[in-house]
């Protein structure tokens, strides 16, 4: 409990601002809202803790104080003001004042870029996956001989920027009108320039070590960087999904904080648990699920997939991954210590 104590305090601080804003209807909304956001994030909270588990006690409290001030803040908020702000080309005062007092009118100039947003956000998490299939050093295989082979690709250098620029090509090609397939390829291509470049970024900084990938794992501003990439790739599409159950951006601010709180703290549970070590398929099983939520990204862009959906994949995969780790464990059981 004391992993959760200090989320659940915060939760009760903003359903009760809540209350206040718009009686039990809105504090309702609001829980509705986290809960949704947990249930969307969880295997962001994995992929986290995996890469957490590695970093030393300063990066931690970082990540775990500012990230979450620019997780809930920066990306719950700010961000889509500035989107709002751009595409409507008014100052962010008068996007917040759009906001409020037209949220209908806010949320068409915010999902209008919906495309653009999904291609950065996809390609980056389409690489993330790739990145982990594809990976030298991964000896634990979930699914056998084919995440095997697919492990030996990792002997063609760029094979995860070439997929992840066919896939980008063939969206922009056949899902996009051709008026917007400029916009929409120049994102997914910032997409790209990020994860790579933040990869470069922790290989530079990281005492000699050319593998920016290694580096991010052993912390660092590049591995900072990367987390809250990583989450803003998962938050935005989360805040996109919020206006199917509400316009007020107060109450989408204080539903999505309860639920991005709930997966800084799961995340934290997961470290210093030691759960990747019991449940050895729990993380292929959320980077499994990454790759599916970057294929809805990308089919997003034109077509409406339900984030009760993208929650109910992802929610599965993770529990097949627990219990296929469970029957793994039973049957290749950890050798008992004999006292000398």
């Amino acid at each position: 409990m004391r992993h959760f104590g200090f989320s659940i305090a915060i939760t009760a601080v903003c359903l009760v601002l809540a209350y206040m804003w718009g009686g039990a209807k809105a504090a309702a909304i609001a829980a509705i809202l986290g809960v949704l956001e947990v249930s969307l994030s969880f295997d962001n909270a994995v992929v986290n803790a995996s890469v957490l588990s590695g970093w030393n006690k300063f990066w931690k409290t970082l990540f775990l104080t500012v990230g979450i001030l620019v997780a809930v803040f920066g990306m719950r908020l700010l961000f889509p003001l500035l989107i709002v702000s751009q595409t409507a080309d008014m100052s962010i005062a008068e996007a917040w004042n759009l906001g409020l007092r037209n949220p209908e009118e806010y949320s068409k100039h915010l999902t209008a870029h919906h495309a653009e947003v999904a291609a950065f956000g996809g390609i980056f998490l389409l690489l993330v996956f790739l990145n982990f299939m594809i990976d030298e050093d991964k000896d634990t295989h979930w699914l056998g001989w084919v995440e095997e082979k697919i492990a030996a690709m990792h002997k063609l250098d760029t094979i995860a920027i070439l997929v992840a620029m066919v896939v980008l090509l063939v969206s922009v090609t056949y899902l996009i009108p051709p008026a917007n397939q400029m916009a929409v390829l120049l994102a997914g291509v910032w997409g790209i320039v990020v994860y790579v470049g933040v990869n470069v970024l922790s290989g530079l900084l990281s005492a000699g070590d050319a593998d920016g990938a290694k580096a991010i794992m052993r912390g660092g501003i590049g591995g900072f960087l990367y987390l809250e990439v990583l989450d803003a790739s998962f938050s935005f599409d989360g805040v996109i999904g919020a206006f199917a159950i509400t316009n007020d951006i107060i109450i989408i601010m204080l539903g999505l904080a309860i639920g991005a709180m709930f997966v800084r703290s799961l995340t934290v549970y997961l470290v210093e648990k030691g759960t990747l070590e019991q449940f050895v398929f729990l993380e292929h099983g959320a980077h499994y699920a990454i790759g599916v939520l970057a294929v809805i990204m990308f089919v997003g862009m034109k077509y409406h997939v339900p984030e009760l959906v993208t929650a109910l994949i992802g929610v599965a995969l993770i529990a097949l991954s627990v219990l296929s780790s469970i029957l793994h464990r039973k049957k290749n059981p950890e050798p008992i210590a004999v006292a000398e």
